[in-house]
């Protein structure tokens, strides 16, 4: 008796790393530990979603370690010490393939996903705090999925609120600077009254979305998806209004969306395709004109048989997708970025939007990042100016010949440019810059040199913006125990800290709702 059961162990001990090497079954492991916050198709539910479209920024040793150790400051708990170290690298191999067959979120999805606060429209219509609310930072932390609302003349912080998970897009506001609107990666948008502290709405417009803009007479919002690939309108209170397919004419090839955003002065969105060479005017105007697809001498001829200009899709039809851009001063043109081609190098190019075609390509070289950009006055032109996400340069073009003006040096490739009317200078960051990411440099708009820079030695230092005077500059350091930092806009010189969990944007309402000179829109 004794012998077989030593022969038992003996066996049992051979055995035993055959065993242990048999895969960790990944989807049993999601449905049993995750589904519940996550949902069973990984598309979220209280947890984000899972998808290959929204963790193309979380690398995979950082996905190990969220499973491992959870998330601070959020629900997400640590699996370190009820899962083997194989379940977890099974785990956060699996999240990043395709979910098989595709999740679905259409018009009904969409609908069912809204919520409101009751009694919203009885709130009163004036801020239950004390401050210029014209001259309020909204600031976006990533560091814990949290916003704080900071006053821009004293520099303390108003409130702060949890946020949905990974903002992205920068925040738009509503024309009287009450209301603010987010977009999360995994489709949220969630409807915010400034003024009274309090979510009005949210609805979930997609999978995975890239960016909500307002419409600037304040009706509707609309946002651009890459799950599925659709362009959703809504109204003010995020009643769904529409949803478009993004894809071509004839219906044969689809796309994610790049962007949209709101061409103020033409009372129209405009969106761009990651997949496909087209640029979208969808007109918000009642009065705007049919629109004309097909072959055509002049697209201004009664040639074609017309639809709807009122919210219809007016498409210009270009050689390659745009991955981002941005307006001219006059909202006419529309100056684009397109993809890194085979040989790496990124292109650009000028849409003129009345004429709808391309009337010039921009000579700029690495990868530029054109939705960063931004234009103002300089040695008798206006000139446009773009940071560079491969180059140690920021590219000046003259914006009357197309032409290269001046090529800047900076001490690494950066993401962020910005500056104010009422400035004389224009700030740009290095932080995709190993060795300079804690560097900001300023760049003197008149004589287009750098004229000093600002650093926080081993932090990354990122995105500047201005209060409404243009008297003071905020950056961020873009770390979890970082800060908002405010500076003399002419002395350059630290004024004031706020400690915050990586503050990865700041906004200010009236440069937002005003459209300064400098700032993203």
């Amino acid at each position: 008796m004794a012998l077989r059961h030593a022969l038992g162990l003996l066996l049992a001990t051979l055995l035993q790393p055959a065993f242990a090497a048999e895969p960790a079954d990944a989807p049993a492991l999601f449905q049993q530990q995750c589904a519940s916050c996550h949902g069973v198709q990984r598309t979220g539910a209280m947890g984000p979603a899972l998808l290959p479209e929204s963790l193309e920024r979380l690398r995979r040793p950082e996905a190990v370690k969220t499973i491992t150790y959870g998330r601070p400051a959020t629900q997400m708990p640590g699996f370190g010490q009820t899962l083997s170290a194989d379940e977890i690298s099974a785990l956060a191999q699996w999240i990043y393939t395709p979910v098989s067959p595709a999740p679905r979120w259409g018009e009904d999805e969409i609908r069912a996903s809204r919520t409101e606060t009751p009694g919203w429209r009885d709130w009163p219509a004036r801020p239950v705090w004390r401050a210029d609310p014209m001259n309020l930072f909204v600031v976006v932390e990533g560091g814990d999925h949290h916003v704080s609302l900071v006053d821009g003349d004293r520099f303390e912080r108003i409130h702060r609120f949890a946020s949905r998970y990974a903002l992205h897009g920068g925040p738009k506001f509503s024309p009287d600077g009450r209301y603010v609107y987010f977009g999360s990666r995994d489709g949220w948008i969630t409807q915010y009254d400034l003024w009274n502290l309090k979510v009005v709405a949210e609805v979930r417009a997609g999978l995975n979305m890239r960016n909500v803009a307002v419409s600037a007479d304040g009706r509707w919002v609309m946002a651009a998806n890459y799950l599925p690939r659709t362009v959703v309108l809504f109204d003010s209170s995020l009643q769904l209004q529409r949803s478009y397919p993004a894809q071509t004419l004839d219906g044969s090839r689809s796309s994610r969306v790049s962007a949209v955003y709101d061409a103020a002065p033409r009372k129209s969105f405009v969106v761009a395709m990651k997949d496909i060479p087209e640029l979208w005017e969808i007109s918000y105007d009642p009065q705007a004109e049919p629109i004309r697809d097909g072959l055509v001498h002049d697209y201004r001829m009664s040639e074609a048989i017309s639809k709807p200009g009122y919210l219809g899709v007016r498409r210009t039809v270009l050689e390659e997708p745009l991955d981002d851009f941005f307006f001219d001063q006059g909202y006419r043109q529309v100056l684009g970025a397109t993809r890194p081609r085979n040989d790496g190098q990124a292109s650009a190019q000028v849409v003129n939007l009345d004429i709808r075609r391309k009337i010039a390509d921009l000579p700029l070289a690495g990868m530029p990042h054109l939705g960063s950009g931004i234009t103002f006055a300089s040695q008798g032109t206006t000139v446009l100016a773009s940071p560079n996400l491969q180059g140690g340069t920021l590219d000046v073009i003259d914006m009357k010949t197309w032409k290269p003006l001046r090529s800047i040096p900076v001490p690494g490739p950066g993401f962020f440019l910005r500056s104010h009317e009422a400035s004389r200078y224009a700030w740009t960051d290095s932080m995709m810059s190993p060795t300079a990411k804690d560097t900001l440099t300023i760049i003197d708009k008149a004589t287009l040199e750098p004229v000093a820079q600002v650093r926080e030695p081993g932090k990354t230092l990122a995105h500047i913006e201005f209060t409404k005077d243009g008297r003071y500059a905020l950056a961020s350091v873009w770390e979890m125990d970082g800060a908002l930092i405010v500076y003399d806009a002419a002395t350059f010189k630290e004024v004031k800290r706020l400690p915050m969990s990586k503050p990865v944007g700041k906004y200010n309402v009236w440069n937002k709702i005003s459209r300064s000179e400098g700032t993203s829109h």
